[in-house]
């Protein structure tokens, strides 16, 4: 048994330890305010791509635009083709290149049921979430070509992210034209 002053000595003690670290102590860093937001986004893409049914996979609102699996591989490569352009190379497997935007258009275009599709996307996001945590905050200022064009590893950054909300977007219309309600509604 314990006695009463051990107890406050170890209640005191407790107090005054310091918590551990939050992602919100650490949000004054733009690496985990887009870390959290690609988290926020992951989830919602994924779980509005499993709420459309299989047999609307091949869905797509007219001639020309991609399909519910097509919007799908083509937020995965993407997820694979920014990070390799900013020095992060892609899973060999995948065969893109961050040099090479046609690497990453053959790569999309690969068929795939939604299942399938699916499990890449959620691969994607494990290595865009990765690379970008490698990326330390001393070289977010550093200077880039992607896509012929000069950035800092920040705006790539900050466009990998921009365009996981694009598509996300585009699949919660795609859903809704579907009758598809986004499962967190």
């Amino acid at each position: 048994m314990r006695s009463p002053v051990r107890v406050l000595i170890l209640a005191a003690a407790m107090v005054a330890a310091p918590a551990a670290p939050t992602l919100a102590q650490h949000s004054s860093s733009v690496t985990a305010d887009l870390l959290a937001d690609i988290g926020q986004v992951e989830k919602k893409m994924i779980a509005l791509a499993r709420a459309i049914p299989d047999d609307k996979a091949g869905w797509r609102p007219a001639q020309g635009t991609r399909s519910v699996s097509e919007v799908l591989m083509h937020v995965a490569s993407d997820n694979y083709l920014i990070p390799a352009a900013l020095g992060f190379s892609a899973d060999a497997s995948t065969g893109i290149k961050g040099d090479d935007y046609n690497t990453a258009v053959a790569f999309e275009k690969r068929p795939m049921t939604k299942a399938q599709a699916i499990a890449e996307l959620e691969k994607s996001f494990t290595h865009l979430r990765k690379s970008l945590r490698e990326t330390p905050d001393a070289r977010l200022g550093a200077s880039v070509t992607m896509f012929g064009q000069p950035y800092t590893m920040q705006q790539g950054w900050i466009m990998a992210t921009t365009h996981l909300h694009e598509h996300l977007g585009q699949l919660i219309a795609y859903a809704r034209s579907n009758g598809v309600v986004p499962p967190w509604s």
